[in-house]
Parts: C-alpha cells; sequence; structure tokens
C-alpha cells in the first residue's frame, strides 16, 4: 500500500506543479473543492426524497476519486516529509471506520470535516470509501487513470480548447476504462502505459 500511496502523492503533486509552479504557497482552497465534490456525489446518490432517483455508484466512485485528488492535495500542503506523509495516510485507509456509515453520512461527516479543519480527514475519506464500495485496490486504478488523462488532456489543448473529447462516439472517460480494464495497476510502469493507451486511440 505504501507504494501505491506514494505514487498517488508523487502523480498528485506533479499534477499541481503543472497548474502552478509553486502550488504549495498559492493558497488554494484543496478542502472546499473536497467538500463541494462530496455535495456532488450526494447528488449522485439520490438524497431527493421528493423525487424518485437509483444511485448512480459509478459516478458515486468517480466522485470519491475526485476528492481524493483534493484531499491528498490539502494534506501535502502542510506536509514536511512525503513519506511520512504516505505512511500516516496508509495508517488511516487500513483502519475500520467506526460507526459505519451510510453513503449520505458519510459525505456530510467528510465534508464537515473539511469544512471544520480546513483540510482533509483521511479517516473520515475511509468511512466514505467504505459506504461507496470502493476498495483501496480500486482507488488506486481509478485515481492513477483519472490523474494520466488529465495530463493527457492537459498535453493535447484541453487548455486552449483544441481537445478533442469525444472519439468515435465516445467520451475519453469511456475510452480510459477499455485501457484500464486491459492494464496491471501493479506494474511499475502503469501510469507510463495508461498515456500510451491513450495515445495509441486519441484521433487529434
Amino acid at each position: 500500500m505504501l507504494t501505491a500511496v506514494l505514487t498517488m502523492l508523487d502523480l498528485q503533486d506533479k499534477m499541481n506543479t503543472k497548474v502552478h509552479p509553486n502550488w504549495r504557497k498559492q493558497g488554494y482552497e484543496w478542502y472546499r473543492a473536497a467538500w463541494i465534490e462530496c455535495a456532488e456525489l450526494m447528488d449522485h446518490a439520490g438524497y431527493k426524497w421528493w423525487k424518485h432517483a437509483e444511485p448512480d455508484i459509478e459516478q458515486i466512485q468517480l466522485e470519491v476519486v475526485d476528492i481524493w485528488h483534493f484531499g491528498m492535495s490539502a494534506l501535502m500542503v502542510t506536509a514536511n516529509d512525503t513519506e511520512a506523509l504516505a505512511t500516516t495516510i496508509c495508517e488511516d485507509l487500513s483502519g475500520e471506520p467506526a460507526p459505519e456509515l451510510s453513503l449520505l453520512a458519510a459525505s456530510e461527516a467528510l465534508a464537515a470535516a473539511c469544512i471544520t479543519s480546513g483540510s482533509f480527514s483521511t479517516p473520515a475519506f475511509l468511512a466514505l470509501m467504505r459506504a461507496s464500495d470502493l476498495s483501496f485496490d480500486q482507488l488506486y486504478r481509478m485515481y492513477v487513470g483519472k490523474n494520466v488523462l488529465n495530463f493527457f488532456r492537459q498535453d493535447h489543448g484541453y487548455k486552449d480548447g483544441s481537445y478533442i473529447k469525444v472519439w468515435n462516439g465516445r467520451e475519453d472517460n469511456e475510452h480510459l476504462s477499455d485501457i484500464l480494464s486491459g492494464l496491471d495497476a501493479t506494474e511499475k510502469d502503469f501510469a507510463d502505459a495508461v498515456y500510451q493507451g491513450l495515445s495509441s486511440v486519441y484521433p487529434g
């Protein structure tokens, strides 16, 4: 688990650095982005009792992964030692959330922790992972895939609007899912293989 967490922290640092070379000193409110993603997750979970809605578990899990992007960023801002941070994250994500919460309650608990602390709570995030039926292995695979896709988008004109998001009638996220299903996430070059897979099918 430690190697996987270190990989995710490194990838997130690289993504944030692409946005701003000195991102740690910019005062970005990562905690705010995290709790707003919690609200978006709740929308996919169907919290509106006045209308029928089926929870969309795939979208819910994608939102959990998006929350993790911002959560790691919030934690890295105040961490002096990346390896020590990774060790703490591993300890927190290996624990047992108590008590076990519903999906909506877990989302609210994480949002409340973000707002109260102005940072991020990995124990509260673990409770949300459990509530959304997302394992650590799934989190790692989906996180790396989304991170690499974000890099790929930036490298192919996402910022200036020239990026093509729909390829052969399917969104890039769908192509990403196909690529991830054919790769071994335990391989050292997993992230590179995802990028190469995207490059091989991108029409631009």
